[in-house]
Formats: structure tokens, sequence, C-alpha cells
């Protein structure tokens, strides 16, 4: 493994699992190749390459802002089953 000293019944601790002792060397070399082509990925030189957060470019796809006429609000409240000082009225649901 690379410079990091994996410890594979930590980490099974931290996510609450019971692994065996067959599990523990089976995930342990697995988490080992996984750290080991990080290490690879590390000695790329990416100085050149523009930071991105996404692959392919992204569009805001909403409609702009604007002012629109909406409905009164008696209308609004026209089928409310219960209301009050132009309000709806609600059952009380926090104590």
């Amino acid at each position: 493994m690379a410079e990091t000293d994996l410890n594979v019944k930590y980490v099974a601790h931290l996510a609450r699992l019971k692994l065996t002792a067959e599990e523990e060397q089976k995930f342990g070399a697995q988490l080992g190749q996984v750290l080991g082509y990080i290490e690879k990925l590390r000695q790329l030189d990416v100085s050149q390459v523009e930071p991105t957060a996404h692959a392919t470019p992204l569009s805001n796809i909403t409609r702009p802002d604007e002012v629109r006429p909406s409905i009164s609000n008696e209308e609004a409240l026209r089928n409310a089953p219960a209301k009050a000082n132009g309000l709806f009225v609600v059952p009380k649901i926090v104590e």
C-alpha cells in the first residue's frame, strides 16, 4: 500500500460493519488498490488544465422573473373552508 497505513477494522467500525477476517483481507486489498490508483492520479501534471465543475456546460432553464397579474385575495379565499382577516385559517399543528 502507498504511504497510508489503512486500518480496515477501524473503517469497518466507523461504517458499523461486522467483517470476517477473510472480508477484512479482501476489502483491505481492494482499498489498497483504490488508494494506489489515487496516488497515480496525484502524479499527473494538471497545471495546464482549467478547473471545471461539470464536464459539459450547464445552462439555467428557469424563466426570468417578471411582474405579472395575479388573482385577487378575495378570489384566492373564495373556496377556503376557514378564513379570517384576509388569511387562510388552518389547524394548529405545533404545540
